[in-house]
């Protein structure tokens, strides 16, 4: 299992959100390649960059920024998620030397984009549900639609997406553990990867995914507990590599 960091631009700044509140952020760092650096050092195999703004506005506003980060580390795969609406910013994010692209919003909104980005960019396409009690939540979370999150998954894995990033969004930038049971019941109900996101605190969340990991879980993204300190992510990652490789993580 990946233990993925989180690299959320608001502004050109690298900022963690509370719940997904614009008005609720802390901000990290005036430098987020730099920001990518320090996490490479550390031993991340892949980055989740946000363009917060760019959810709301509906388009790119920090792909400057993105695109430097694709440039400065062009080996490391980067998923990148936030106003993703069109075919034509999918393609200028690939062809800037990102891996993923994670369509959220507009995927709930317009599923048929999903299947036609799907035939077009084949294998670089994700799919970010955000849920609350099970109900997929869109809008930057404004709205709790009347869709169930394990439905829409199958849907989209019909389509052909690469994985499902899954949020809480309950748990997000709370730092109050990540909701285990919901995300390995979705693991379970589709064939498809999926990553964790929302709520990690510390190790014993990663060891708690990692039990269930074999469930369909390929991946943790973490962000406030890493850059608050509550979670090592060198030590992170070393205890998710032993489970993967049969240890106890102990």
């Amino acid at each position: 299992m990946l233990l993925i960091p989180a690299i959320d631009l608001k502004d050109g700044r690298c900022v963690r959100l509370r719940q997904g509140r614009m008005d609720d952020e802390t901000i990290f760092s005036d430098d987020p390649v730099d920001v990518a650096g320090r996490w490479v050092e550390a031993g991340a195999r892949r980055l989740h960059l946000v363009d917060l703004n760019g959810a709301f506005a509906g388009e790119p506003v920090n792909g400057e920024v993105i695109r430097a980060i694709a440039a400065r580390y062009p080996a490391l795969p980067i998923q990148v998620g936030g106003g993703i609406r069109d075919d034509r910013t999918i393609q200028a994010y690939l062809e800037a030397g990102v891996d993923y692209v994670i369509i959220g919003t507009q995927a709930v909104k317009d599923p048929g984009f999903v299947g036609r980005a799907c035939k077009a960019f084949p294998g670089h396409i994700i799919v970010g549900l955000d849920a609350k009690n099970g109900m997929v939540a869109i809008d930057g979370w404004a709205t709790i639609t009347e869709h169930r999150v394990t439905d829409l998954a199958r849907r989209f894995e019909q389509d052909g997406v690469s994985a499902i990033v899954y949020t809480d969004i309950g748990r997000d930038g709370m730092l109050t553990g990540p909701n285990v049971e919901a995300t390995a019941a979705l693991a379970r109900a589709i064939a498809i990867p999926v990553v964790a996101s929302g709520g990690i605190t510390g190790i014993d969340d990663i060891r708690a995914l990692c039990e269930v990991a074999s469930s369909g879980i390929m991946g943790a993204i973490t962000g406030r507990a890493i850059y608050e300190g509550t979670l090592d992510f060198t030590e992170g990652q070393k205890i998710a590599d032993e489970y993967n490789q049969g240890g106890t993580g102990s």
